[in-house]
């Protein structure tokens, strides 16, 4: 090979491992903000390579020369990618997170989405997952702002979260939010449907008082529907539906949709009990499209205590009808749990003052079901993580050591067996099956219709 062939040789291998180099330079740190600033090796970069490499080929082969241009080239992207690496430490606030390209294999962390993960349960189970380092949790959250300063301050390493905006109640914030998290490359392991609302009073024109502490009515969402039918359980179903084929897959992942004592899946718990009962129906205001003057899932009149009640109903039938469409395709586990009593919680921000202040008291020393939301929190993150917790179909609930499902007692994996507990109730506060699932959503044929109404009101089909 004549020595201008030789060189044009090196040239080429010299451009082919600086693309080299910027592509892979660009895949192994991306900011949180996914917002990159491509590395590039430019023109006089490669003519000073090349011209190293020239005193060699003047000395050997062509074939040493193009080995030798290819070596100085890789120390060089070494340096390079070296220096900027130590320069963004040195001086960049933001964030990084490791994403999965095809060539890259899989991040080292797992992934998982916590729905309402800037307060309460949300937050003590995305904490939890991010302090164990196995986990790297996107907090799907409304509020950007309120989500980056609960991180900050429950103390989560700024490389084990992002936050991404989503408003379950806006089916368009829903598919933005799918989308988004989709454009990360990052696989799935697990979905985590926490976020809701409650307005227990919203019906009442006051107390004692007409005007005194009133309820102000139904809450309405920007799609038009009762606020805690929209947000804690259509926003989920969409949700869940969109990042479907994320988690199909990932090896051994999860979808974990919280329940309620109060949506009466086990008909000898106490909490279950309380008036007004859940009640869907046979969803006729569901049929009728769920938009106003129609708030409530039966079609009956608004009670906001009761309109949270059957959200959290459908959320159980909701997890019934995903394992058994998905799960023995897909090996998807789908699970549902009652983590216990958080009565110290924002989700009762909405009710009365003397309620606020009385009810922990209450199950802390009379009913004894009481959780703290860091309890709760492990709870709701065992049954993301912990192998134990991964057989689908199941509804997860702690026996408590009074037997009513408070903090200590047996874990839910094995608190199956039926006892008494402190209120002399048989069979109360334990895991159960997806055949012993009770109430409305032991209604399989109902729980499919409402599985296809659902499907119409989002557009889904």
């Amino acid at each position: 090979m004549s020595t201008s062939k030789c060189k044009l040789a090196v040239s080429a291998a010299l451009a082919g491992a600086c693309v080299l180099g910027s592509t892979a330079d660009q895949a192994f740190v991306a900011p949180r903000t996914r917002t990159s600033v491509p590395t590039r090796c430019g023109h006089a970069t490669w003519q000073a390579q090349a011209m190293e490499a020239s005193s060699v080929s003047s000395s050997s082969t062509c074939t040493s020369a193009v080995m030798a241009a290819l070596a100085v080239g890789a120390a060089r992207r070494s340096q390079a990618r070296k220096a900027r690496q130590d320069s963004a430490s040195a001086t960049s606030p933001i964030q990084r997170a490791s994403f999965s390209l095809p060539f890259m294999g899989e991040p080292s962390k797992k992934t998982v989405i916590i729905t309402g993960a800037s307060s309460g349960l949300g937050l003590a189970a995305a904490k939890e997952l991010s302090k164990s380092g196995k986990w790297y949790v996107i907090m799907a959250c409304r509020d950007f702002g309120k989500a980056a300063k609960a991180a900050r301050e429950a103390g989560m390493e700024e490389d084990s979260y992002e936050i991404l905006h989503c408003d379950l109640s806006v089916n368009k914030s829903v598919r933005a939010f799918a989308k988004s998290f989709q454009a990360l490359g990052r696989p799935l392991e697990a979905l985590v449907c926490n976020a809701a609302v409650y307005f227990p009073n919203a019906h009442k024109p006051g107390v004692i008082l007409p005007g005194l502490f009133a309820g102000g009515g139904p809450r309405w969402s920007p799609d038009g529907h009762e606020m805690s039918f929209a947000a804690n359980y259509l926003g989920h179903f969409l949700l869940c539906n969109l990042l479907l084929d994320s988690l199909k897959k990932a090896s051994d992942a999860r979808c974990v949709i919280l329940g309620t004592v109060t949506a009466t899946v086990n008909g000898t718990e106490l909490g279950g009990m309380i008036p007004p009962l859940a009640s869907v129906g046979n969803l006729e205001g569901l049929e009728q499209g769920m938009k106003s003057p129609i708030t409530m899932i039966d079609g009956g009149e608004f009670n906001g205590a009761k309109a949270y009640k059957d959200s959290k109903v459908c959320d159980v039938m909701m997890m019934k009808e995903l394992h058994r469409r998905f799960h023995k395709e897909t090996g998807i586990a789908f699970t549902s749990l009652y983590p216990g009593c958080i009565a110290e919680t924002g989700l009762f921000r909405e009710h009365y003052p003397v309620f606020q202040m009385g009810f922990p008291a209450f199950h802390k020393t009379v009913t004894k079901a009481y959780v703290s939301e860091e309890e709760a929190g492990r709870r709701l993150a065992a049954c993301v993580s912990d192998p134990r917790y991964g057989t689908s179909g199941s509804y997860y609930s702690w026996e408590g050591e009074a037997g009513t499902g408070g903090a200590g007692g047996r874990d839910a994996p094995e608190n199956t067996e039926k006892d008494l507990d402190w209120f002399m109730q048989y069979g109360s506060f334990r895991t159960l099956s997806v055949e012993e699932i009770g109430g409305e959503a032991a209604d399989n044929e109902r729980c499919k219709k409402l599985w296809e109404l659902s499907e119409k009101v989002v557009e889904l089909r």
